[in-house]
């Protein structure tokens, strides 16, 4: 016992020594940085190439931008105007990535000439380029970012769900949107030369982008006017319009009772008008025929 506590203390004292050696503090500082190393190796990388990528893709934004947007929003998204304080382009800082989403997107932007309204047509980017220069934009200041499936789609609500978020949608839109899109989303003409356009058949990312950002006359919905949820039962309400049928014929694009009493001025009373000159100058003819005879 006595030798074996005699090895012992021998042990400790050998170690002790060495630690306090001129290499001990190198080995432990190795040691040190080869586990920290270790760990960095094992959580960091993802995230470094997270950071990497996204600055690839603003990168990628930016020369997008220089080429195809930078005319009239400026170099830096600052807008432009002319020396009689006309606005070319508005400024495009904190306007976020969903605004750009929409926009470019659609088609709507680049504008192919200036106008009242910028028209829809097929877009001038393809997804990827859209990706990139949403992210630019919204490296620019902070904004609303693009919503995902999640935001805009009641799948994953239940039947009775669906059906409150509808009647929910439908009761929004008929308060807020009906005056300039119509009962039936059918859209408005507008002043000075703007309109509503036509919201039935238009893709819920877009519907949800549209009232999240505003667009030109459009008013903005955010989520302190509007909740994520409200907007979503707005696109669920539109969703079912496209499925129900048309019960009264000819709806003339569903426009409302205007366009329809027009129709009716026109046409009903125009046929009627004529069918009574047709009949009078038929009528008249047939006399002098009897009278000559």
């Amino acid at each position: 016992m006595r030798l074996l506590n005699r090895s012992v203390n021998g042990w400790a004292g050998r170690v002790s020594r060495h630690r306090r050696g001129p290499l001990a503090g190198l080995m432990v500082l190795l040691l040190g940085l080869l586990f920290t190393g270790t760990l960095y190796a094992a959580f960091a990388p993802a995230q470094a190439q997270q950071a990497s990528s996204d600055a690839d893709q603003v990168a990628k934004g930016r020369e997008l931008f220089l080429v195809g947007c930078a005319f009239c929003h400026g170099q830096n998204g600052e807008g432009i105007r002319t020396q009689n304080g006309n606005q070319i382009g508005p400024a495009l800082v904190g306007v976020g990535a969903a605004a750009v989403d929409f926009q470019v997107g659609t088609g709507r932007m680049p504008m192919s000439q200036p106008g009242a309204q910028a028209q829809r047509k097929p877009p001038a980017y393809n997804d990827e380029e859209i990706a990139a220069l949403a992210a630019y934009v919204a490296s620019l200041g902070p904004g609303p970012s693009i919503p995902t499936a999640d935001d805009y789609s009641i799948d994953g609500l239940s039947e009775d769900q669906r059906q409150e978020a509808i009647v929910r949608g439908g009761q929004i839109f008929l308060t807020n949107c009906t005056a300039c899109h119509n009962f039936e989303g059918s859209g408005g003409a507008m002043p000075r030369g703007g309109y509503a356009p036509k919201i039935r058949g238009v893709e819920p990312r877009y519907i949800y982008e549209a009232m999240l950002t505003g667009p030109q006359a459009m008013d903005t919905f955010s989520n302190g006017n509007l909740s994520p949820e409200e907007k979503r039962d707005v696109i669920a309400y539109l969703g079912t319009i496209e499925e129900t049928p048309g019960y009264g014929g000819f709806g003339l694009g569903g426009l409302g009772p205007v366009s329809e009493g027009l129709f009716a001025w026109l046409v009903g009373l125009g046929a009627l008008v004529g069918f009574a000159i047709w009949i009078a100058a038929h009528t008249t003819r047939s006399t002098k025929e009897k009278v000559e005879a």
